[in-house]
C-alpha cells in the first residue's frame, strides 16, 4: 500500500513539474511573434530614412530606422507590438510623419534584423539603448522625445518612462499586466506560474510625463477594460481617446480621431 501511494505521489509530482515547464515554454511562444523578413522600407511609402544599428548594454545589436520630418515638432520613439517587425508599421509611420514628427522605430531583439532572442528584460534594455542613442548620439533633448507604445510596446514604453525622462508618452491598445491578460485567455492557470509580468499598472502610477491613451471599444485582443484600468491608474496630466475598429486597424478605422488626438496632445506639451 505504501509503495502504491508513493507511486501516486511521484506521478502527481512529475505531472505538475511537466505542466509547470510546459506553461513556461508556451508562455514565451504565446507572447512573441517575431518576423525576420523586412517586407518593405520607408522609401517605398515616400519617406526618407536612415538605417541605424544600436548595441545594448548586454551586447545585442538592435536594428532601427530614423525617419526625419520637414519641420520636427518632436521625435517619436516607437515601440511596436509583439508581432511582425518595423516594416509592418509603415502606414502608421506615414501618418505620424505627416504630423511633422521625426520617428525612431526599432525592432526588439529577435525581430527583423535585430540579433538575439526576445525576453521581457531584453525588450526593456533595447528601449533604453535606443533612447540613449537619441539623446547621446542624435543630441535630441529628452523633453522633445515622445515615447509611443503599441500593444506590448506600451509596456516597454511605460517601463522606459519609469527610468528615463520623456516629453510625453502615447499608449495604444495596451494592457495592465501579462497576468491580467492571462486571466482572460487562460483563467484556469494560477497567476504565480507566469515568469513574465510587463506590469504597467504599477509602473504608470509613478510616471509624471503627460500621457495620451488610445484604445478601441471593440478591441478583440486586449480588452478595452484593461486599457481603461491602466489609464485610470496613471497620474495627470492624461487623456483617453476611444477608437473604433480592431486591435490592429483602429488607427485606420478611426483615423480622423487618431490624428486629432495626437495633434492636440503634441500642441499641449
Amino acid at each position: 500500500m505504501g509503495n502504491y501511494l508513493m507511486k501516486i505521489v511521484l506521478f502527481v509530482a512529475v505531472a505538475i513539474f511537466l505542466l509547470f515547464f510546459s506553461i513556461r515554454f508556451l508562455e514565451k511562444k504565446s507572447l512573441y511573434f517575431p518576423v525576420r523578413k523586412i517586407e518593405s522600407v520607408p522609401r517605398d511609402t515616400g519617406l526618407d530614412y536612415e538605417e541605424v544599428f544600436v548595441t545594448t548594454k548586454d551586447g545585442i545589436e538592435i536594428s532601427a530606422w530614423f525617419i526625419p520630418s520637414e519641420s520636427s515638432r518632436a521625435t517619436i520613439l516607437f515601440s511596436h507590438g509583439n508581432g511582425g517587425n518595423i516594416s509592418h508599421r509603415l502606414e502608421k509611420m506615414k501618418i505620424l510623419n505627416d504630423l511633422d514628427l521625426d520617428i525612431f522605430i526599432f525592432d526588439y531583439r529577435g525581430y527583423g534584423m535585430s540579433k538575439g532572442n526576445p525576453s521581457e528584460e531584453g525588450l526593456y534594455l533595447d528601449a533604453e539603448a535606443v533612447y540613449d542613442y537619441l539623446v547621446n548620439e542624435k543630441k535630441i533633448p529628452a523633453r522633445k522625445i515622445v515615447g509611443y507604445g503599441e500593444s506590448l510596446g506600451g509596456a516597454v514604453i511605460i517601463d522606459l518612462a519609469s527610468k528615463r525622462e520623456l516629453g510625453g508618452i502615447i499608449i495604444e491598445g495596451s494592457f495592465t499586466s501579462i497576468r491580467d491578460m492571462a486571466k482572460k485567455y487562460f483563467p484556469f492557470i494560477p497567476a504565480f506560474v507566469y515568469r513574465t509580468s510587463f506590469d504597467s499598472f504599477e509602473k504608470i502610477k509613478n510616471i509624471k510625463s503627460p500621457k495620451l491613451h488610445f484604445h478601441s471599444i471593440s478591441d478583440e485582443i486586449v480588452p478595452f477594460e484593461l486599457g481603461k484600468k491602466l489609464f485610470d491608474n496613471a497620474l495627470e496630466p492624461k487623456e483617453f481617446v476611444e477608437l473604433q475598429g480592431g486591435h490592429n486597424d483602429a488607427f485606420i478605422i478611426s483615423q480622423d480621431v487618431f490624428i486629432t488626438g495626437i495633434d492636440l496632445f503634441l500642441h499641449n506639451l
